[in-house]
């Protein structure tokens, strides 16, 4: 048998060393997520070495299609067995894009450099409809770019089928990120980037204005955030009217502690389509800015203002004018609300499923009975830390929401076991009762158990188990 120099009759093997370099590429594909001190993802044979200069980060890579089997007509290799193929390279090519599908963004790159059928499988168009990472470490702006560009190989500069992006926690996110989304996907229906607290209102902005299609945008945590709105420009180009255009129905701007009842009325006047809006802890927030919100949105169903310290009563009237439309409200740690805002949210939003009232420490047995007589098909009653509350309001509660699942009464210091005896007489879907801090016997708990028998007590009495 001939033996030949490969090496010497061709020329080094053109993909030898393709996933080292991003300068040789001719169709790019990332590896994502690979952290530079672990052995076997710094190229495609293994290698702890790379032709990188990166250290100590993680950032995405990116590499070359595997190579194919080289062959010539003039070399007869020596025989040798034939491989057993591998079961799931038996599987179709319907079945492992199927299975592709359950793999996270950083999984489902990795994937991509096995062999050339799952490099092809990989990049499937069905399978990026989202991308999601997370890290704090990860240079999250590189691989966004990165991602972007090799999704944009069949249709140049746009990603038409990206429709949700997952970022939340990668705190090296910055507006050059957001960017590079707002540029090249404007087909985006949810983005997600709490926890990003680097990005700021303008860029925001740009994805707002240049991904018309966005419903769902989760901020929260964002410190900089103080206001969602349209770019200038995209101002000058649409009519006075665009403002509804904005097709934003769900919005999270929980920790946004810079946000003042102002911002909020730009982002009502642009978003008033929204129907989710949660303000957790935006302690800057007072009645004049729940004014607003009511006036332009007037379709929202879920609605948050839990720590938001200078709401109160008159708060609470500006919501109750959503009427029966509103389903979801908290009120949470709203030191300033009493029976008189219970009285007008009960009378006017009939139709509210669940209501936190945590800490609402002027609340009395009159804002429950109120409560309990007019929305009558309540689920859910979160009513911890209102020391005013006794077994009177229980008593009334029992005998009008007989659909109520999940009752919290933690820290409710004039609760006894004779109020909830009554409940559980009543309420026999219940599923969920907190009545940790409370004083309550065991043989009250013990009552709750044989009359709602799916029902989680939570508690502190260490005598029943």
């Amino acid at each position: 048998m001939v033996s030949f120099n490969l090496k010497h009759t061709f020329g080094q093997f053109p993909y030898a060393d393709s996933d080292l370099s991003m300068r040789t590429l001719s169709t790019p594909s990332p590896a994502l997520i690979c952290p530079p001190n672990l052995p076997g993802f710094q190229n495609g044979r293994g290698s702890s070495t790379s032709s990188s200069s990166i250290t100590g980060e993680t950032v995405a890579m990116v590499h070359s299609p595997p190579p194919t089997r080289l062959t010539h007509p003039l070399i007869r290799l020596a025989s040798r067995p034939q491989k057993e193929q591998a079961s799931i390279d038996r599987l179709p090519d319907h079945s492992m894009v199927q299975i592709f599908s359950f793999l996270p963004t950083n999984q489902l790159c990795r994937c991509a450099r096995v062999c050339r059928r799952w490099y092809n499988l990989a990049w499937d168009p069905r399978l990026w409809r989202t991308i999601r990472l997370t890290g704090e470490t990860i240079n999250v702006d590189r691989a966004l770019k990165v991602l972007t560009r090799r999704l944009c190989q069949d249709t140049p500069n746009v990603c038409l089928m990206l429709e949700t992006v997952t970022v939340s926690g990668c705190r090296r996110l910055t507006d050059r990120g957001l960017y590079t989304i707002a540029q090249c996907c404007p087909e985006l229906r949810r983005l997600e980037v709490s926890g990003c607290y680097n990005i700021s209102n303008e860029a925001v902005f740009d994805v707002v204005s240049l991904c018309p299609n966005l419903e769902h945008l989760d901020v929260s945590g964002c410190s900089k955030v103080t206001c969602i709105s349209l770019t200038r420009e995209a101002s000058i180009k649409l009519s006075p009217l665009h403002g509804k255009q904005i097709s934003i129905r769900y919005l999270d701007m929980t920790d946004c502690f810079v946000l003042e009842d102002e911002g909020l009325h730009t982002i009502a006047a642009h978003c008033t389509q929204l129907t989710h809006l949660y303000l957790r802890r935006c302690v800057r927030l007072t009645d004049e800015g729940l004014r607003y919100l009511v006036i332009y949105c007037a379709s929202i169903k879920e609605l948050s203002v839990s720590d938001c310290r200078f709401v109160s009563d008159f708060g609470l009237r500006e919501i109750a004018k959503l009427e029966s439309r509103l389903r979801y409200l908290s009120i949470a740690h709203c030191g300033r609300v009493t029976d008189v805002g219970i009285r007008y949210v009960a009378k006017y939003c009939s139709k509210l499923r669940y209501l936190n009232a945590r800490g609402c420490e002027g609340i009395t047995d009159h804002g429950v009975e109120y409560l309990a007589k007019n929305c009558t098909k309540l689920k859910s009653l979160d009513i911890g830390k209102c020391p005013l509350v006794s077994d009177t309001g229980l008593e009334c509660l029992a005998l009008n929401c007989f659909n109520l699942k999940r009752l919290s009464l933690k820290s409710c210091e004039s609760i006894t076991g004779q109020g909830l005896q009554i409940v559980a007489a009543n309420c026999f879907d219940l599923q969920t009762l907190n009545v940790q801090d409370c004083e309550v016997s065991v043989e009250a708990l013990r009552f709750v158990k044989r009359h709602c028998k799916r029902c989680v007590i939570e508690h502190t009495n260490p005598a029943f188990f």
